[in-house]
């Protein structure tokens, strides 16, 4: 089983985007999900995560710009992303995440790019 992040693209600085990340079971309603990012050349890093009751963490890199929510009964999470920068240029992942790593094979992530 592996999440597959969309909606990604290039946008201006300033500018704003939504991803969204499909969970293919009901089962993980319940379970913590959280998103990914990976510039150029970077390692992967935890940006934001929703536990199954709600509850948001963030990267401090993101408070306040970016926003994770769930829509357990359409089985999505999102990120919506404001105030891009050019340095939020990557590749964006969702998987689960299990307190101690992602658990889950990486599915394909979805590109944004933030032009200056």
């Amino acid at each position: 089983v592996q999440l597959q992040a969309s909606g990604g693209g290039l946008v201006p600085a300033g500018g704003s985007l939504t991803l969204s990340c499909e969970l293919p079971h009901s089962t993980l309603a319940e379970h913590t999900i959280a998103w990914y990012k990976q510039p150029p050349g970077k390692r992967r890093d935890h940006l934001a995560v929703i536990a199954g009751t709600g509850r948001t963490n963030y990267a401090d890199a993101v408070k306040g710009r970016f926003t994770i929510s769930r829509d357990n009964a359409r089985r999505m999470v999102y990120l919506q992303m404001n105030s891009l920068k050019p340095e939020d240029t990557a590749v964006y992942y969702c998987n689960v995440d299990t307190g101690v790593g992602p658990g889950l094979r990486w599915g394909q992530g979805t590109q944004v790019t933030v032009s200056s």
